[in-house]
C-alpha cells in the first residue's frame, strides 16, 4: 500500500487523515477487527464516498464485501503521517500553556517525544514532573545542535515568537506549532500549524451569538 509522499494532496484531505487516525485508534482498542467505509464514515461526519476518496490519495484499501481492516488501516495511516517512527519535540515556553500541553499523555502514545522546554524565567529552571528537563532559552541553539528535534512548540509572549522561530530554523527544525497570539512566518520548506486558542474562542462566541435572535423592543 504504497503513498505518494504528500504531493498535490488537498489540503484539506490531510487535515481529516488525523480524525481517521483517532478513530481507527479508538476501535483498535475496543478490539474491533474490521469496518467498513459507510460505518467508519457515519461515525466520522462524512459520507462514505469522501472516505474512499480521501484514502484513494494515499493508495487502496479496503475490500469489497468486507470493508477495512482496522489494525492495517490504522498501520497504514499511521504510516503516512509519521507516527511509525520516533518525533522528537521541543517547547518554547514553560509557563501555564506550555506546562498544560507538556502534560498531554496523547503525545507519548503517538509517537510525539518532548525532549526539553526553554524558559527565560530561572524559576522554572531544571527537572520536570514530565521527565525532561526545563533549560533557559539561551541554550536552544547547543541543544538543537546536539539532539535531533522535528519540531518546535511555541507558547511564548508574542513578541519574542517570531525570533525563536528564526532560531529553530537556522538549527534545522522544520516543524512549528505555533501557540503564541501572533501570526508568523518561515522559509519555504518549513511547515508551520497556527493553533490561536482566543481566536478558536471568538470563533465560538460569533457562532453563538450569531444563532440567537436579536431582542425586538415592543411597541
Amino acid at each position: 500500500m504504497g503513498h505518494n509522499g504528500g504531493k498535490g494532496i488537498p489540503l484539506v484531505v490531510m487535515r481529516r487523515l488525523p480524525v481517521y487516525q483517532r478513530y481507527l485508534d479508538e476501535l483498535a482498542r475496543l478490539d474491533i477487527d474490521r469496518i467498513s467505509s459507510p460505518e467508519l464514515a457515519k461515525r466520522i461526519g462524512i459520507t462514505a464516498s469522501q472516505l474512499r476518496q480521501d484514502l484513494s490519495w494515499f493508495g487502496s484499501f479496503g475490500l469489497q464485501g468486507y470493508g477495512y481492516n482496522v489494525r492495517e488501516l490504522l498501520k497504514a495511516i499511521n504510516s503516512i503521517i509519521g507516527l511509525d517512527k520516533e518525533n522528537p519535540m521541543i517547547l518554547l515556553g514553560y509557563g501555564n500553556l506550555g506546562r498544560a500541553i507538556a502534560g498531554y499523555e496523547g503525545f507519548r502514545r503517538r509517537n510525539f517525544q518532548l525532549l526539553a522546554a526553554f524558559d527565560t524565567n530561572p524559576a522554572v529552571h531544571g527537572p520536570s514532573e514530565y521527565g525532561f528537563n526545563v533549560y533557559d532559552t539561551n541554550e536552544i541553539p547547543q541543544f538543537l545542535d546536539n539532539n535531533p528535534v522535528k519540531i518546535g512548540i511555541i507558547t511564548t509572549p508574542a513578541e519574542t515568537a517570531q525570533k525563536m522561530v528564526d532560531l529553530l530554523v537556522a538549527h534545522g527544525v522544520e516543524g512549528i506549532w505555533n501557540f503564541a497570539p501572533v501570526r508568523i512566518t518561515a522559509p519555504p520548506g518549513v511547515c508551520v500549524e497556527h493553533l490561536h486558542l482566543v481566536n478558536s474562542l471568538m470563533t465560538l462566541s460569533l457562532r453563538l451569538n450569531q444563532k440567537t435572535p436579536v431582542n425586538r423592543q415592543e411597541n
